[in-house]
């Protein structure tokens, strides 16, 4: 009893923690704050509990736009690893800038290694869309498509400058504004596995409608759904590559009716697969997804494409040109971002942010 007491004691204290950073790579290490950061016995394991701020310096001669980190407690063991990702940086050459790290890990319950945690650098996304890193939490693609966006984004809103004047950017930002404070995404939750067999509740079949994006590489052709209330089980879709590059991950968007008929976005239905150009292909999910509210329709859209070569596609501008598609689509972070930095600090400084646009 009291070997154990003295165990944990040694685990409540503060917790050796480590970056690793590849020499010669695109970012140092300047500061690293661990702040109340610590590792206490629960159970068989013990919990790591990070918070922490690192402050990094651009050491290459390009913009850095994102940066991933990946978080190691224990490589093997279930919840002994993560990732944090910092989307939407402008940071050039010898800038520092920071990334915050808050997140719980568990490792098993052994006598206190030198270092509880490591933090090592998993990718860095320049602005020329070239990425650095080993990518092993395959932040990449997400990292990649949230760039694609921001630069979608920007220059839809420097051109509506440019025809509309300051007024029309205005009211698209108050328009942004509006969507998120009415709940502009239907809050899901996805369930693994299929449910215990006393709550299966009957269920009906649904026919999934396609909402067709312009120049979308993947066509939506056809896809069902058992649906009960408000949980949709085993979603199979069709869909169809009409672009001349094999894919290997698609990733497709829900919409949902709200209570007023409104199309809502409902969260994604991703899927690794291998579709050859012009080939037609089954994704299936053995996940069930329960929304907010009992649904009797729903309708499925392409969000993201990655190619066997790397590449990525998202919805381009046509597709928010049209105010049917723009109103059902979600909001961007990097909308948001400008929308928000239009409340706090006014137009104008949205206006200088989207200047080297135009």
């Amino acid at each position: 009893m009291v070997l154990w007491m003295a165990a944990a004691l040694a685990w409540a204290q503060p917790a050796p923690f480590r970056v690793v950073l590849p020499e010669g790579g695109p970012a140092e290490l300047i500061s690293a704050d661990w702040g109340n950061s610590a590792a206490t016995p629960r159970g068989g394991a013990v919990l790591v509990d990070l918070h922490a701020t690192l402050t990094l310096r651009n050491s290459s001669p390009r913009r850095i736009r994102a940066v991933s980190l990946q978080v190691v407690a224990q490589e093997l063991a279930p919840g002994g690893r993560g990732a944090v990702t910092r989307p939407g940086l402008d940071v050039g050459p010898r800038e520092e800038f920071s990334v915050r790290i808050d997140m719980r890990l568990m490792r098993p319950l052994a006598p206190q290694p030198a270092v509880l945690a490591e933090v090592a650098l998993d990718g860095v996304l320049f602005d020329d869309l070239t990425f650095f890193g080993p990518n092993r939490m395959n932040a990449r693609r997400t990292m990649l498509a949230w760039e694609l966006e921001a630069q979608r984004d920007r220059q839809m809103l420097a051109r509506l400058l440019d025809s509309g004047g300051a007024e029309a950017l205005r009211a698209r930002l108050l328009e942004t504004l509006a969507r998120s404070s009415a709940g502009a995404m239907m809050p899901v939750q996805v369930a693994r596995g299929a449910a215990p067999a006393t709550a299966i509740e009957p269920g009906r079949q649904v026919e999934l409608a396609a909402l067709r994006i312009p120049d979308a590489p993947v066509e939506v052709l056809r896809g069902d759904a058992q649906v009960a209330g408000a949980e949709v089980r085993e979603p199979r879709v069709d869909i169809s590559n009409r672009s001349r590059r094999a894919v290997r991950f698609v990733e497709l968007g829900w919409l949902a009716p709200d209570s007023t008929g409104r199309w809502l976005p409902a969260g994604t239905l991703p899927s690794e697969i291998h579709l050859p150009p012009g080939q037609r292909a089954t994704m299936r999910a053995g996940a069930r997804v329960r929304f907010a509210r009992p649904v009797d329709a729903l309708t499925v859209f392409p969000t993201l494409v990655e190619f066997e070569d790397g590449g990525v596609w998202v919805p381009g501008a046509a597709a928010w040109t049209q105010p049917e598609l723009r109103a059902a689509l979600p909001v961007s972070g990097e909308m948001m971002r400008l929308a928000e930095l239009y409340r706090k600090r006014g137009l104008e400084a949205v206006i200088q942010q989207l200047r080297p646009m135009r």
